[in-house]
């Protein structure tokens, strides 16, 4: 089985979303909770934007005892030079470098030429090299870079020392078959990529940053840039935690990860918490509703046997048990399960009797509550007795 590193970026991209800064504790905390949930790249900062950053990324390369800590640069020198003395404290230090490499990047916001392109590639990797081994290429806007000039840029940086190769569809706008397709014309197209890591880091813009992602590993990418919560730029990044479980559920037969996936829940509701960005209820894997069913023909099915609904167990991603929502759509197996939560088996008398008096309950109400049924209990105990 191929090994895919998860390269977290929730601290850098994440923190880029409007409202969602972070305090330098708030990172700190955050940076060791995604050590221990087992991500084998963090991200921790852009050094030269301000120097808040540079302390940030200073700190966190201090206190992480495992993962690799990133700092991200342009293609700069004196970026490059402040994401080196930034990084100096961390015991796995990678420099994340590079510049827009699709037409739209060259000609409107660079302003250049592809050949300067290419030689500001090769400047940026030989001097991040001086400073560090491990030197990470990204190629802005590859998603929209056309194939046969995005393999000269990455033959380029190849030759000039890169570790990793990181293929960004910075605009969220490939298809997950072009994704792929543009993965394996490097695979097939540049000499001594082999003995590099090929990342792939996907945008949301059209909601297939995770599919474009899978769609990378699948075709000779080992490195996921992605998330907590899928937050980012826009429409955000992908997914972290869809990303290890599609990895833990469909493709374990053919990859893993060291995602430890039972930290998921707990550490999305942190990510969400510190950053005031609150996750929508049916977001996959770490939603509210990501387990909880309020249909009847659900709530019979998955009360007789969880997987006829689900797919992963709550308790492999941090969450106790699935749940059964009483709603006027649910039935009386659903209605009978809760009562029986709450310590009260119903007799086939008694349900009938408390079925219709839930209904008109639940007709008034999105949801009906313990309390509700503390209530109809009362009632029903009179109604019978």
């Amino acid at each position: 089985m191929t090994h895919i590193d998860i390269f977290d970026t929730t601290l850098r991209d994440g923190e880029q979303v409007p409202g969602c800064k972070l305090d330098s504790d708030q990172k700190f905390r955050l940076a060791k909770r995604l050590e221990e949930l087992g991500v084998n790249i963090i991200e921790a900062g852009f050094p030269i934007s301000s120097p808040g950053d540079f302390a940030a990324v200073q700190e966190i390369g201090r206190i992480i005892k495992h993962a690799t800590v990133c700092g991200l640069s342009r293609a700069v020198k004196e970026d490059i030079k402040v994401a080196a003395e930034a990084l100096s404290t961390a015991r796995r230090p990678r420099i994340h470098t590079g510049l827009g490499t699709s037409d739209s990047h060259i000609v409107d916001k660079l302003r250049t030429t592809r050949e300067k392109v290419i030689e500001r590639a090769i400047g940026a990797v030989s001097y991040a090299k001086s400073f560090v081994e491990d030197v990470e290429f990204y190629a802005e806007d590859a998603g929209r870079t056309d194939n046969e000039f995005l393999a000269k840029v990455i033959q380029a940086v190849v030759n000039a020392g890169a570790t990793v190769l990181n293929i960004p569809d910075t605009t969220g706008y490939c298809l997950p078959e072009e994704m792929g397709a543009k993965i394996r014309f490097l695979k097939e197209h540049v000499k001594g990529i082999d003995k590099c890591t090929i990342s792939v880091h996907c945008h949301n813009d059209l909601g297939l940053a995770t599919a474009n992602s899978i769609a990378g590993i699948q075709n000779g990418a080992t490195q996921i840039e992605c998330t907590m919560n899928g937050i980012g730029e826009r429409a955000g990044n992908c997914s972290l935690e869809e990303v290890v479980m599609i990895i833990k559920h469909r493709l374990n037969q053919e990859f893993y990860t060291d995602v430890n996936s039972r930290l998921l829940n707990p550490i999305s509701r942190e990510v969400s918490a510190e950053m005031g960005m609150a996750v929508q209820a049916n977001k996959a894997i770490v939603g509210e509703n990501a387990f909880a069913h309020s249909s009847g023909i659900h709530q019979d099915g998955v009360i007789k046997a969880r997987d006829t609904y689900e797919i992963i167990d709550p308790q492999e991603v941090g969450v106790d048990k699935s749940m059964i929502v009483l709603t006027a759509r649910s039935g009386r197996a659903a209605l009978a399960y809760r009562f029986k939560e709450l310590g009260i088996n119903l007799t086939k008398r008694e349900l009938d009797a408390a079925y219709k008096i839930f209904l008109e309950i639940a007709d008034s109400k999105k949801a009906v509550e313990d309390e509700d049924l503390n209530v109809i209990w009362k009632n029903i105990e009179v109604a019978v007795a």
